[in-house]
């Protein structure tokens, strides 16, 4: 199955000046719109960058506030370890499992050093800490960006989802084959991981209105990463192309203008999908494992009946 997903933020600004939320967006508000509507076309789940690369709340609060307010969208925020201890870091992404009831993710902002990439595993084990405290999904969903070499191994021993920032499908099937070597090395099921590409999407040229380079061609390589620019038809018959030669399990989009873009991804974009039989018309379940043909991990340590 098709799996689709959106930031409700713009490209870092780290990677473009210009790409920052409005400066008078402080609230949660405009993000639970951009939730809702994600929701209606039936997307798995949305991110959420955090404040160190965008003004306005934390990600967590904000996808907290939305939570109570939505009932089937995945919400997944970026937490840091490295400015978050991890008891802390297990404890606030438990609690949004928990009031979403099983739609919470993780996306790990991953280091190059195996000291910093192996917190992610510290959190997982004190959410198995025992079975009545544990989350909804048992684990919450972790994501991470497996672009940049360094990350790849990282995200094949610890990762669900995995988004690839590429401009052709041969770079993200390059990313995929590394990914799933690294998986069975450290005893996972490759086919576990859910490799998602992620692009910058502009939807403000029209219906189809592709430029040169992008649409059909793919997209082009831009200083913030791969960026598409044209109509909603036209990033629809990408999305179906490269999912139906197995390149990706589905995208991670981020609009250059969320408001415009995501509500163009939906009734434009996603509406063909569903009418070609690619993408659901309603969610099957209530957890974001779910959504992603995930299965509940087992408990790592099991108490022993009558130990103290």
């Amino acid at each position: 199955m098709l799996h689709l997903a959106a930031a409700l933020d713009q490209p870092s600004a780290h990677d473009e000046p210009s790409a920052l939320d409005p400066p008078s967006v402080h609230d949660a508000d405009p993000y639970v719109a951009l939730a809702r509507l994600a929701e209606r076309g039936g997307l798995d789940f949305v991110t959420l960058g955090d404040t160190f690369a965008r003004p306005g709340p934390d990600a967590l609060s904000v996808l907290s506030r939305i939570a109570p307010v939505t009932g089937r969208i995945g919400l997944v925020p970026t937490v840091t370890t490295t400015h978050t201890e991890p008891c802390h870091v297990q404890a606030a992404v438990a609690t949004l499992d928990r009031v979403s009831r099983g739609r919470a993710g993780w996306r790990i902002e991953v280091s190059s050093t195996e000291g910093e990439a192996r917190l992610s595993d510290v959190v997982a084990r004190l959410w198995d800490g025992r079975e009545e405290p544990r989350p909804p999904q048992g684990h919450p969903v972790r994501v991470v960006d497996a672009t940049d070499g360094p990350t790849r191994r990282t995200a094949g021993r610890y990762a669900d989802v995995v988004l690839v920032r590429a401009v052709s499908p041969a770079q993200v099937i390059a990313v995929r084959d590394q990914l799933r070597r690294y998986a069975v090395e450290f005893g996972r099921d490759p086919d576990a991981l859910r490799v998602l590409a992620s692009l910058a999407v502009d939807l403000g040229d029209g219906e189809y209105a592709a430029e040169p380079g992008h649409g059909g061609g793919g997209p082009r390589p831009t200083a913030r990463g791969p960026l598409y620019r044209g109509g909603p038809v036209d990033l629809a018959e990408l999305i179906t192309s490269w999912y139906q030669d197995g390149t990706v399990d589905g995208f991670h989009l981020v609009p250059t203008e969320p408001r415009r873009d995501l509500e163009r991804l939906v009734n434009g974009t996603v509406a063909l999908l569903q009418h070609r039989g690619l993408f659901r018309t309603f969610y099957p379940g209530g957890t974001l494992r779910e959504h992603l043909g995930l299965t509940r991990p087992a408990i790592r340590y099991e108490t022993t009946e009558g130990a103290s």
